[in-house]
This record gives structure tokens, C-alpha cells and sequence, in this order.
């Protein structure tokens, strides 16, 4: 019975290469090609998925919710998240939120398939680059105090629905605000949080 592994990446180029790489194995079968989070998580309602290759940035839902997403409902799927961020924020979710290993795509292929072998066997799987940083990481969580961050209520509910996977068009509906409305308000936040995008945003709002 092969391992059967969903690729999600919100570049196709990247999603079509890597499916190439994957069936040079007999033992995986790709059953599936998502562009975020959200996708991946109606895969595994529809399909049967062992592992998920789950890059981290992606528009619409982000690998860090995603993960979230499909842990919660989907227990039994292991996550593999294969992405170019080291960023240590990044690191620490992906693995909170339930993820079981944490790659960069610098991985030589071979070590792909080996290690999409690994994890379904159960086994946690950390680069090395990334293996050294999570010392720091365990001792330096900060604890932050929202109300220091001057936000206003409407700031907090868009950042809440950004957590939860809404984009600015859906953010803008349930909201009935404009979507340009809903894109000056997110520019607020990153400032006044000092972040850099939607990503951090909502790992800002789960820690916090």
C-alpha cells in the first residue's frame, strides 16, 4: 500500500515538480495538488491522506493555520512542512500547531522521499538549520499584553479573521466594509504590530 501524500504550494511550479520527484517512488502516491491550507483541508475530507507537504506562506489559508485546521479534524495526517522561512515564529507554530517535522526546500529530493517515509512511520523530523534554533526557542517565548499594542476593536476582529483563514474579500463581506477599506486597516496593524505580513499576523494573534 503506497503513502498517500497531497502537495501543498501555492506555486504550481513548484507543486508539479515536486509531484514528479514524489512518483519516482514506488512506495508514494500523490493524490492531490493544493494551493493553501484551505484546499488541503477539503483534500483530506474527500480523500484518504497520509502526509502533507505544506509550504508556509500561501494566500487564502497560510501552512501555519492550515496545520491547525487539519490537525484538529484530521488527527491522523502527518504534516511535513516544506518551505525557504527560517523564521523562528514560523518554526514554533508549525511545530505547536501539530506539524511533524519542519524542511527547507534546499532538501536534496532523494532526502525528500526518505523523509516523507520517516515521518509517516511516525518518526519528528527537523532540519539541521533549523534543529539548532530550537533551544533558543523553547526558553525565549515571550508573553506579550495585547492592550499595549493600541488596537482598536475592529483591528482585533480583522486580525482574528485573518487567523482564521479569511481573505480580504471575505474579511470585507462579513464585515461590510470595502476590500480597499479592509487592505488600509491590515497596513495599520503590520505597523503598529511591526510585522511583515498576513502570516505573522495570525501567529500573533494565536500566542496572543
Amino acid at each position: 500500500m503506497p503513502i498517500h501524500v497531497a502537495i501543498t504550494d501555492d506555486d504550481a511550479l513548484i507543486r508539479d515538480s515536486l509531484k514528479l520527484i514524489l512518483e519516482l517512488d514506488e512506495d508514494i502516491e500523490v493524490v492531490g495538488l493544493c494551493s493553501n491550507g484551505d484546499e488541503a483541508y477539503r483534500l483530506c475530507m474527500e480523500k484518504k491522506i497520509d502526509v502533507i507537504l505544506m509550504d508556509i506562506r500561501m494566500p487564502v489559508c497560510d501552512g501555519i493555520i492550515g496545520t491547525k485546521k487539519i490537525k484538529e479534524s484530521f488527527p491522523q495526517v502527518h504534516i511535513l512542512i516544506l518551505t525557504t522561512f527560517q523564521d523562528d515564529e514560523y518554526i514554533y507554530q508549525a511545530l505547536k500547531n501539530g506539524a511533524h517535522g519542519y524542511l527547507l526546500k534546499n532538501t536534496p529530493s532523494a532526502k525528500i522521499r526518505e523523509q516523507i517515509k520517516l515521518v509517516y512511520s511516525g518518526t519528528m523530523l527537523i532540519h539541521p538549520e533549523i534543529a539548532e534554533k530550537l533551544p533558543s526557542m523553547l526558553y525565549q517565548e515571550k508573553e506579550k499584553d495585547l492592550s499595549s499594542y493600541h488596537l482598536s476593536g475592529r483591528e482585533i476582529e480583522i486580525i482574528q479573521l485573518i487567523s482564521e483563514g479569511y481573505s480580504n474579500k471575505e474579511i470585507s463581506e462579513k464585515l461590510f466594509l470595502g476590500e480597499s477599506t479592509i487592505k488600509n486597516y491590515i497596513s495599520g496593524i503590520l505597523t503598529k504590530l511591526d510585522l511583515r505580513d498576513r502570516t505573522q499576523i495570525a501567529i500573533f494573534y494565536l500566542k496572543n
